[in-house]
């Protein structure tokens, strides 16, 4: 606990990682703690597989694409990683944080929050008995694994659009269920959803698991506003509802929140000097939710976390083309 660090990241996801990165270019000592036991947020540990769509420079990538390029980014850098360590609270002594965690504590001169939408887990198919099933999944890891199946995905949003084209390519067939008539995907996503081959049911609901002999074979759904009722053969389910996030301790930190997020100025500052926020967990106004908007708030971050360490230090840094 005797090393003090000038930056400490609160969350090892994608704008974690970059903020990290980034912090290194202006040599600074950065630690990073994450409640989760591996880096990379949900792209790495839920959209292993998916295709991410907007990263600059990149057309397409996964999202354990994604989690590998930012980790042999950071890979030449020192940089203090801690995992499976929850931050519970936090206090300042004159002009140093002390952090305390589940497994101890730490110094830090500044904080940079980027948990993301916090601790997540999946928003369940509420359908009784439906977790005795081991073909039910919330969250792909091998989508080669799925090859020449039968495939149902329940949802209307990014991620069902997505896998459903994904899993065209590998599945026998591939089913989306959702509730609504449209979609609420990317309009490119759902433009190619629409042309290729997979069995669009809207709107219509799940109603009824259909087993036999002890194994999940199909799903009854009905049509919204409507007697009519379908049965789906299949041989994995696939629910993509989103996910509930939990900030956990966020709210006893004393920041000023908008709801869950915090909120945060132009310069990523947040309520408490010397604590800054980037990526899907700060809010301001016009904010958009997206990787690649937490991508540009972490260097606005880091830069301005410099600057109040050292006022002398200017918060428009060379640029980093001249920094090799």
């Amino acid at each position: 606990m005797s090393d003090i660090f000038d930056i400490t990241i609160i969350g090892g996801g994608p704008v974690g990682l970059f903020a990290a990165f980034y912090a290194h270019l202006r040599k600074t000592k950065v630690k990073i703690l994450d409640s989760l036991p591996q880096l990379g947020g949900q792209p790495a540990i839920l959209y292993p597989e998916k295709t991410i769509l907007d990263i600059p420079g990149f057309p397409t990538i996964r999202g354990d694409k994604l989690t590998e390029k930012l980790l042999q980014q950071l890979e030449p850098f020192d940089t203090a990683i801690h995992l499976n360590e929850t931050l519970l609270s936090f206090e300042k002594d004159k002009e140093i944080f002390r952090l305390t965690t589940t497994k101890g504590q730490h110094l830090t001169k500044t904080i940079l929050i980027a948990i993301g939408g916090g601790a997540f887990k999946p928003r369940p198919l509420e359908l009784q008995g439906i977790e005795d099933f081991d073909n039910v999944h919330y969250h792909v890891a091998d989508i080669q694994q799925y090859a020449g199946q039968r495939v149902v995905v329940l949802g209307g949003g990014d991620s069902a659009v997505d896998w459903s084209l994904a899993f065209e390519k590998v599945a026998q067939h591939t089913t989306i269920v959702h509730r609504r008539t449209n979609f609420r995907a990317l309009e490119h996503s759902v433009e190619h959803l629409k042309a290729s081959q997979v069995s669009i049911q809207t709107p219509f609901i799940p109603n009824r698991l259909i087993e036999e002999k002890g194994q999940l074979k199909a799903l009854e759904i009905t049509k919204v506003k409507s007697e009519e009722k379908l049965h789906i053969p299949f041989d994995h389910l696939f629910i993509n509802y989103g996910f509930k996030s939990s900030i956990g301790n966020l709210k006893s930190w004393g920041l000023e929140l908008n709801r869950h997020k915090i909120k945060v100025d132009s310069k990523q500052a947040t309520a408490i000097p010397g604590v800054f926020a980037a990526g899907d967990c700060c809010d301001y106004d016009g904010k958009i939710d997206l990787i690649a908007t937490g991508f540009g708030e972490a260097p606005t971050a880091v830069n301005n976390a410099i600057n109040y360490i050292n006022p002398k230090e200017r918060i428009q840094p060379k640029h980093s083309t001249s920094l090799r």
